[in-house]
């Protein structure tokens, strides 16, 4: 058999895989649109998207495979293919920190997948908003990055906000310089948020220490004002590149090779246990000797691991602070909830924000 020959009957083979992957899928989809018909008799408010159960479905798909793709790629096939799913019980609104093209639109997109319409606003208490009054299904906001630390305004907020954390996104962060300019020499302007400047301080110390910075509110901001002026630049992402037609001058100019944001998914519905869960609490105590320890005994004791803990000011008075704490576990496991028991007694404030999925993409 020749080498045209061969290819040939592969590619015979790939077709008929191809349209028995297709009927499949939509047999998918059929299933989905019983899901949503029951859910609906049962409950006309129900909610249609579970984190706990996409969650589970990834999990498995990432165990069970046996390659040639990586498990990684063959999970983000099958995310499309329930976001595809989704949107025919129930068309998604995903409200984020805008404008278009920042790394929280892309964190949105890569938790839900492209089968949703993703709304951009221009401040975290925006996207807060929308998710309370109904506007908006869910939201997406940054909480963390690896290498600044935390995002005040996101905490901030939880603490007057009823919204729920369902689930949460880790996204690797690439910076690249893009600017109309012919070559580094020939910027005079950088526009960047503040946070991705910090990030790629070395770099800029090394190639644009004689450039103007200028702060903005995101990254894509950035690249709006940069394609209007020829001898500015931005800081962004790939996507803001595209989007308003910017060439990448430097790609990748980040500090830290590791550069992740962790990004929080809110909505209005507590997520039941998927296995792999944490628990993120708003603590607080009375200004007294020992009573941060007494916060954190009752965890020491039902051995219950904490991920993160973060102080804010609480604002009802000087040195008076709240803690933010990430937990392992679901608040219905048994350990975690005889921990908050205890402590809903003895902390001056004990509030879940939500128990959700641990990352799974």
């Amino acid at each position: 058999m020749s080498e045209e020959q061969q290819l040939q009957a592969i590619r015979k083979r790939i077709d008929a895989l191809d349209e028995q992957l297709q009927g499949l899928i939509n047999q998918r989809a059929g299933l989905a649109q019983e899901v949503a018909q029951i859910k609906l008799r049962a409950d006309p408010d129900t909610f249609f998207y579970r984190p706990e159960r996409e969650a589970e479905v990834l999990s498995r798909i990432k165990a069970r495979n046996q390659g040639p793709l990586g498990s990684e790629a063959m999970a983000r096939l099958f995310r499309e293919i329930m976001s595809a799913c989704l949107a025919l019980e129930q068309p998604l609104r995903i409200a984020f920190l805008g404008p278009e093209g920042t790394f929280t639109q892309a964190a949105a997109l890569k938790h839900f997948g492209h089968a949703v319409t993703t709304r951009a606003f221009a401040s975290i208490p925006d996207v807060f908003r929308e998710v309370e009054s109904g506007e908006c299904h869910y939201g997406v906001v940054p909480v963390e990055n690896s290498t600044e630390g935390v995002v005040s305004h996101t905490l901030d907020r939880f603490a007057s906000s009823p919204l729920q954390i369902c689930g949460e996104v880790t996204l690797r962060i690439h910076h690249h310089l893009m600017s109309h300019a012919p070559n580094l020499a020939a910027i005079t302007t950088l526009y960047s948020h503040q946070q991705s400047l910090a990030q790629c301080r070395a770099w800029l110390e090394r190639n644009l220490h004689h450039v103007e910075q200028i702060a903005v509110g995101s990254n894509a901001e950035a690249a709006r004002l940069a394609a209007e002026e020829s001898s500015s630049a931005a800081i962004g992402a790939a996507t803001a590149a595209e989007i308003y037609a910017l060439p990448i001058l430097a790609a990748k100019i980040e500090d830290e090779p590791d550069n992740t944001t962790r990004f929080l998914v809110i909505g209005r519905q507590q997520t039941q246990p998927s296995g792999r869960d944490k628990t993120t609490l708003l603590l607080s105590t009375r200004n007294v000797a020992g009573g941060l320890h007494s916060l954190l005994e009752p965890l020491v004791r039902h051995h219950i691991s904490m991920s993160r803990i973060e102080s804010r000011p609480s604002r009802r008075g000087n040195w008076d602070y709240i803690f933010f704490v990430d937990l392992e576990g679901h608040q219905q496991n048994p350990n975690v909830a005889a921990a908050l028991a205890i402590l809903q007694r003895e902390a001056q404030l004990c509030k879940v924000l939500g128990s959700y999925p641990v990352a799974v993409l």
